[in-house]
């Protein structure tokens, strides 16, 4: 997939496509919780291989059961139809 930067319009639309997800300047965002680090570590362990298959990376970090995750294509300097499609991958895996 190529990525593009997403327009304006797109940007206003997409917190419907991706829900949990903040839409930001550059980037887009959102907290996960669990019950405990094992449930997100595994979590994590799950995205890094989708991400790995688009060889798109996140910025993340977490704190014991607490992952935030923050999406965007540097290479692009915005949030482009990558990062929407592993924003909702993504939710697909939490939702499970």
């Amino acid at each position: 997939m190529k990525p593009y930067l997403l327009e304006h319009e797109e940007l206003k639309e997409l917190s419907a496509k991706i829900g949990g997800w903040r839409i930001m300047t550059n980037h887009i965002e959102r907290e996960f919780n669990f019950s405990n680090f094992v449930e997100a570590f595994s979590f994590m362990t799950k995205i890094a291989l989708i991400c790995e298959k688009h060889n798109h990376h996140p910025n993340w970090e977490n704190v014991y059961s607490k992952v935030i995750i923050k999406l965007s294509t540097h290479d692009l300097g915005g949030i482009t139809n990558l990062d929407q499609t592993i924003a909702s991958e993504i939710n697909d895996i939490f939702e499970k």
